[in-house]
């Protein structure tokens, strides 16, 4: 199946173009997300596709909203994509594609940790705290924590950072109430989630979540979860304490990404992006279909 970079959906009225999704109005109270296999990295998105991850990233997330549905009601309307679509379309759709229900996003990113990783660890370094929750002391790399913990980010524009804030600046944002559910529900799917990855050989070191509020006011789970774009996938036969195992997200792009020359220079991490060679792209495409294959398949 040929790489999907943008959509040209025309039947229906576009509502917005995110890194890697399209999303198009249906009607007053449902939206078909089609899932690009367009990349982004440092909040800059490559110029070129990785083919069929987003198909990949579309199941993946699509197995996790049937797997945790007792936990949290979810976007999901199990309306078939194609059909909303003209039949010159339905090729843009196929796989890569659903048809959700249209909620108040809350725009606050529900971030889980159970490993000390990344901006966690580098936090964790300075001041033995992670957005402003202490940990004990002498904690390494990619250590598990002793517990999960919640730690928000706020959303940003498109092509901006989103920022760590306290579960305090929650509350205030959102109130008492809800961001106590949030937090509760996320530690719950991550958990059950985690448990669930580790029969499988993945540690999920840390993932985050997007809520939304239906016309009841009711917490609905939405977006995407739990793929290698939303989450840190580490293979446990490699896993050690100390050291950033090797991940299936992708990391394989970021670390290229790291050492790669614009005009002499390092790249600035700022748009445009270096053009990815093409066994980046072949060996991230196959990260992610590996990551899929493993937690569906046995």
């Amino acid at each position: 199946m040929p790489a999907l970079y943008a959509t040209s959906i025309k039947s229906l009225p576009l509502v917005s173009k995110g890194k890697v999704r399209d999303v198009y109005a249906l009607g007053d109270d449902k939206l078909l997300m089609i899932t690009t296999d367009r990349l982004s990295a440092f909040d800059v998105v490559m110029g070129e596709p990785i083919p069929e991850k987003g198909i990949v990233l579309n199941q993946m997330a699509n197995f996790w909203f049937d797997k945790l549905a007792s936990v949290i009601p979810n976007h999901l309307t199990g309306i078939d994509p194609a059909n909303v679509v003209t039949s010159d379309e339905v090729s843009q759709v196929i796989g890569r594609a659903v048809v959700a229900k249209r909620l108040k996003p809350i725009l606050v990113e529900a971030v889980v940790r159970g490993y000390l990783a990344g901006s966690g660890w580098k936090d964790y370094k300075e001041s033995g705290k992670v957005c402003g929750i202490t940990l004990p002391a002498g904690l390494e790399n990619a250590q598990k924590l002793p517990e999960p913990i919640f730690t928000p980010a706020a959303k940003a524009e498109v092509g901006n950072h989103d920022e760590n804030i306290s579960f305090e600046k929650v509350v205030e944002l959102i109130g008492e109430k809800l961001a106590n559910q949030i937090r509760a529900v996320s530690i719950r799917l991550y958990k059950e989630a985690s448990d669930y990855a580790a029969t499988r050989g993945i540690i999920i070191a840390d993932t985050k979540f997007e809520f939304g509020l239906d016309d009841l006011g009711q917490l609905v789970l939405m977006d995407e979860i739990l793929t290698a774009d939303s989450s840190r996938f580490w293979p446990a036969e490699t896993y050690h304490v100390g050291s950033n195992p090797p991940s299936y997200d992708k990391q394989f792009v970021r670390d290229w990404l790291e050492t790669a020359q614009v005009h002499g220079k390092l790249w600035p991490k700022t748009a445009p992006a270096p053009q990815l060679p093409a066994n980046v792209i072949e060996k991230t495409a196959q990260k992610y279909r590996e990551a899929l294959n493993r937690l569906t398949q046995g």
